[in-house]
């Protein structure tokens, strides 16, 4: 009685339409979660994978970095733990979990 007829009465297009306008709504939104994907959460894994790997391959007379910032050569490495040393005759236990950079043997810095 209220409610006049013309409001009541929904047009045939207007339910297409209305499918059409979520897609196009929602399209920019993947398209940035496709686009940060490839761009930050990727590579990030690549990282993450890679230290993995050569934290699990860490021997002795690699040079590391810990998370804390100290820096030092292995000397001996167990199931969870290095031992490395940071200076002559200083040397620290280490969780292997807390290692941020692995250097093998071999490598020279760049600076020498």
């Amino acid at each position: 009685m209220f409610i006049p007829s013309a409001h009541a009465q929904a047009t045939g297009g207007a339910a297409a339409d209305s499918g059409l306008a979520s897609i196009v709504s929602i399209a920019p939104l993947v398209l940035i979660f496709v686009v940060f994907y490839f761009l930050m959460i990727r590579p990030q894994q690549k990282r993450m994978k890679m230290l993995q790997a050569s934290v699990a391959a860490v021997k002795k007379g690699d040079s590391v970095v810990t998370a804390g910032g100290l820096v030092g050569k292995v000397t001996r490495v167990e199931d969870a733990f290095v031992e490395v040393e940071i200076a002559t005759g200083v040397k620290v236990k280490v969780v292997k979990a807390t290692l941020a950079e692995v250097t093998p043997l071999g490598a020279k810095p760049a600076n020498d």
